[in-house]
């Protein structure tokens, strides 16, 4: 009996020595629901409220540099012209040199669909490299996303030269262990793994396949990051035991977030990190 009650004693010691499961939270955009999205001070509030991983978008200048944009054009909703008024139409990103792009103010407009957003003047599209100098210093991760287009090839170089532009970059700043790239479009992954094993790869998807297993595997995906509202608990159980985890976007609603947490996924992905970070306290998962 003895040895009985010292077995049982001694698991529960080990359970209550493991600690609390951590959900990971990705600043969607930084922090699009109080600040310009894809900006430094977006970056910046998300460090600032704790947030594990930066996520953000990628486009390609003329002259082939990496700078970060959700869209593939300058978007008339969200910046104002070099003249310094709404745009008339947007402009691809493609078609324009950094410095041209530079010119742009994407601050000073309020996104409509973000009540809490305040705006700042002046703010401007950022290169990655100003976004991975600004936060450097930090622990934090970065997801980066490849915004490429098949049926619109003009808008981004190549999946292979796509790539490769984002590998040297994590060379140059040492930050290939910190970063993983996501894409919802599969080429894009392949060529990374290719180019660079260590970075993390996800794959995005808008709904759930019927059979997602064979998807993940096929693109070598590290992580799967689905849209929230077409996965299963069942799905996220699936993907997990085969060792690939899980990132869903964007949730922002706090029973969003009770599904994730119930749900037992990797991460979140959110336009609401301080919000979130706080809901995690709350539920001892953070």
């Amino acid at each position: 009996m003895r040895t009985v009650v010292v077995c049982v004693w001694l698991a529960w010691s080990a359970a209550a020595a493991e600690p609390p499961r951590r959900i990971l939270v990705h600043g969607h955009r930084g922090s699009r629901g109080t600040h310009p999205e894809n900006t430094l001070p977006a970056f910046a509030e998300a460090l600032r409220a704790g947030a594990d991983v930066l996520e953000l978008d990628l486009a390609v200048t003329k002259d082939d540099v990496l700078v970060v944009s959700h869209d593939p054009r300058v978007s008339p909703e969200l910046c104002l012209g070099p003249d310094g008024k709404r745009l008339a139409a947007a402009v691809p990103i493609r078609s324009l040199t950094l410095a041209q792009l530079k010119a742009y103010d994407c601050g000073s407009l309020k996104n409509p669909r973000f009540a809490e957003q305040v705006p700042v003047p002046g703010a401007r599209i950022p290169t990655l490299d100003e976004v991975f100098l600004s936060a450097k210093s930090s622990p934090a991760e970065f997801n980066i996303e490849t915004k490429i287009f098949p049926h619109e090839p003009a808008l981004s170089p190549s999946p292979a030269e796509f790539a490769g532009l984002v590998a040297r970059a994590l060379r140059r700043h040492g930050l290939e262990g910190r970063t993983m790239v996501q894409s919802f479009d599969v080429r894009t992954l392949k060529e990374m793994k290719k180019l660079a094993p260590r970075v993390r790869t996800a794959q995005l998807t808008s709904d759930e396949l019927v059979d997602i297993l064979p998807a993940l595997r096929s693109a070598r995906a590290d992580i799967w990051s689905p849209f929230f509202e077409w996965t299963t608990p069942e799905a996220v159980r699936e993907v997990q035991t085969a060792g690939i985890q899980v990132a869903p976007w964007t949730l922002n609603e706090p029973k969003d977030w009770e599904w994730a947490a119930a749900a037992g996924v990797d991460a979140v992905i959110t336009d609401y990190p301080a919000k979130l970070i706080g809901f995690l306290r709350e539920k001892k998962l953070r």
